[in-house]
């Protein structure tokens, strides 16, 4: 047998190899991990090695798919040796003949042996494919793997933006691409598609994204009595307050609304001469790293519906709900109260109603004052109140900036949240009230 045949049996051994390699891949990515769990308590041979290969299903489908992509390259380079040399030397083709030659026959095999062919076996027989291959599977990632690692490493400093830890071959990125797919073909809407998509990315997201910021934090001093306490319960609309100490970044506990209900409807008396102190209760900390995802399996186990999360000085830099991360994947969570209201909505009087997030550089410029966020250190209407008012501004709170009196306005959602902020001319205002008392 010449050289060239010889090469070219290695080529196809190669091609062959890959093509096994990416059944395997195919396979681990569609099994389903509650059943080998099953599997794996009705003793079925190769279940236990199977488990631990999807308990780390990326490690073991970028190993695979680093070796079926090294195999696939070296026998591409055997094939163009052999028509570089062999048809342009021995029988005088020209070099673009010969090139094209092995790119013809290159894309029919790769797309055929490689691309439809294990990926249709991998997807039919997924089950018997990963129990019978599991060992291979694993004995390949204790050579490899570190290397694949590596070059993922390599991969994402050259790439822009942020890369993916595990590589973007692991399944959920396939399994993103189903989704896309099955929205697609009309199989799912488009809303549970983005709501799909949304769990995905929940373990991207931490907690200081999804945190209602300190600026809109409403607190109350240790030293306070129940009846202020159930007073500023009832004027914010808050069930749980964090209590705080010497000042907000010392968050010492939370009080329940329901908790001062309780002992006053038992103790008349203890309206009084209690203080928020005798009523809190811990308070559950989390750091503004947090991966959503996580936070919120925490807060399930330890059964708390507020976190305080704290910043990398150990400052208090907000709190987070449940609420807030669930709506991170349902979307804003409203009641039939709920209305959409514009960012800036101008009144007959010249007033304006404002959005209590609206960029206090924006409002500055609607209503003509001098008043920079970056020089007061707020980025928000919201947050201009707060400041000025030196607490944070609830309901029906005011504030006069610049010749304009900001009024707090209760939000209509859930949360209760200060939604908009009143903006009106002082001196109208000032005329108005006096032409009313007479």
């Amino acid at each position: 047998m010449t050289t060239y045949a010889l090469l070219i049996a290695l080529s196809v051994v190669l091609v062959l190899l890959a093509g096994g390699l990416i059944t395997i891949e195919t396979a681990i990515t569609r099994v389903s991990r509650s059943l080998v769990e099953e599997m794996v308590t009705d003793d079925v041979p190769g279940a236990h090695r199977l488990l631990v290969i999807v308990s780390d299903r990326p490690r073991y489908v970028n190993v695979l798919l680093f070796l079926s992509t090294t195999l696939t390259v070296t026998a591409m380079a055997l094939v163009s040796y052999v028509a570089i040399v062999g048809l342009k030397v021995d029988h005088g083709w020209p070099i673009g003949w010969a090139i094209a030659a092995v790119v013809a026959v290159m894309v029919v095999v790769i797309y055929v042996v490689l691309g439809v062919a294990p990926r249709t076996l991998g997807r039919q027989h997924a089950m018997a494919v990963a129990l019978r291959t599991a060992g291979i599977a694993r004995g390949l990632a204790v050579v490899l793997s570190p290397l694949a690692s590596l070059l993922i490493l390599v991969g994402n400093a050259l790439t822009p933006g942020r890369g993916y830890r595990e590589g973007p071959f692991a399944s959920q990125a396939e399994l993103r691409e189903l989704v896309d797919m099955a929205e697609a073909d009309s199989l799912i809407e488009d809303d549970e598609r983005q709501m799909i998509h949304s769990v995905f990315e929940l373990g991207d997201t931490f907690a200081r994204e999804v945190m209602v910021p300190r600026t809109e934090m409403v607190f109350i001093e240790r030293t306070k009595s129940l009846r202020q306490a159930m007073s500023l319960g009832l004027r914010s609309g808050f069930s749980r307050i964090p209590v705080i100490g010497d000042s907000a970044d010392d968050v010492v506990g939370i009080v329940y609304l329901k908790d001062i209900v309780r002992r006053v409807f038992d103790r008349r008396d203890a309206e009084q001469s209690e203080t928020v102190e005798s009523l809190m209760r811990p308070a559950f900390y989390v750091p503004d790293s947090k991966p959503a995802d996580e936070l919120l399996k925490d807060m399930q186990a330890a059964r708390v519906h507020l976190a305080i999360v704290v910043d990398e000085y150990g400052g208090t830099g907000g709190l987070v709900t449940i609420e807030d991360i669930l709506e991170e994947i349902v979307g804003e969570i409203d009641d039939e109260y709920d209305t959409a209201a514009p960012e800036v909505a101008p009144l007959d009087d010249g007033s304006f109603r404002v959005s209590s997030r609206m960029h206090v550089d924006d409002f500055a410029d609607l209503v003509s004052v001098d008043v920079e966020g970056e020089e007061e250190g707020v980025d928000t209407v919201l947050g201009l109140m707060a400041k000025r008012l030196g607490r944070v501004p609830i309901p029906g709170a005011s504030v006069d900036v610049d010749g304009w009196r900001l009024t707090a306005e209760r939000g209509l959602n859930r949360r209760n949240r200060i939604a908009t902020v009143l903006a009106s001319p002082v001196l109208a205002q000032e005329i108005e009230e006096s032409v009313d008392a007479r």
